[in-house]
């Protein structure tokens, strides 16, 4: 008997596989419609999801993410005060966006702001205590993953083998998102951490 994939929607169930998946990310020159990010299928001909963000739709440093029709899933927001400017953390909320326009907070996001953080993995939490996720790894090389309080790998970021043969671009690469996975959440955080180190 087979065993079936335990599936895990936090955006939405729409967005989970019971298989494997390789999505491409495509990250859009400035001058392009004000920039951000695309995101492909594996064959880089089908369109599943956009982002945008720095300025371009709402404040600054909110990301929203929308699926390719342009109907927006999340938005990702700063939390921006005095005291979190002063804080050894950066706080991000990811909202989720119904057609009214309401927001529901979806996940949490903690990372270092500090040389003085000991542990500096940047942790997600979905249920507004401890941790369900932390991105381990070094993002700039695009070489990294989001695990589970587990410490099970439930995505991976890495750069297409094509263009690291070709050239030393960082702007396509890859995300493999495991089976039962809520591919939009997982890269969530990859936007977050391209358009983090784009600014």
């Amino acid at each position: 008997m087979i065993a079936k994939t335990k599936m895990m929607p936090i955006i939405g169930k729409l967005y989970c596989s019971s298989s494997p998946t390789m999505l491409v990310v495509r990250r859009r020159p400035h001058v392009v419609n004000g920039g951000g990010f695309v995101v492909m299928d594996c064959s880089a001909q089908r369109v599943l999801f956009r982002v945008h963000g720095c300025g371009l739709r709402g404040k600054k440093g909110e990301l929203i993410l929308s699926e390719a029709d342009g109907d927006a899933l999340l938005l990702m927001c700063p939390k921006g005060s005095m005291v979190e400017a002063l804080s050894i953390y950066k706080k991000w909320k990811g909202y989720s966006l119904d057609y009214k326009g309401s927001r529901k907070v979806v996940f949490s996001l903690k990372e270092p702001n500090s040389c003085l953080v000991k542990n500096n993995a940047i942790r997600i939490s979905t249920r507004n205590r401890g941790w369900d996720f932390k991105i381990r790894g070094y993002f700039p090389d695009k070489c990294c993953s989001i695990v589970d309080s587990k410490g099970d790998e439930v995505a991976q970021v890495g750069m297409m083998k094509e263009v690291e043969e070709l050239m030393e671009s960082k702007d396509l690469y890859h995300v493999v998102v495991k089976p039962g996975m809520d591919q939009a959440f997982d890269c969530s955080f990859s936007y977050h951490r391209d358009s983090y180190f784009m600014t």
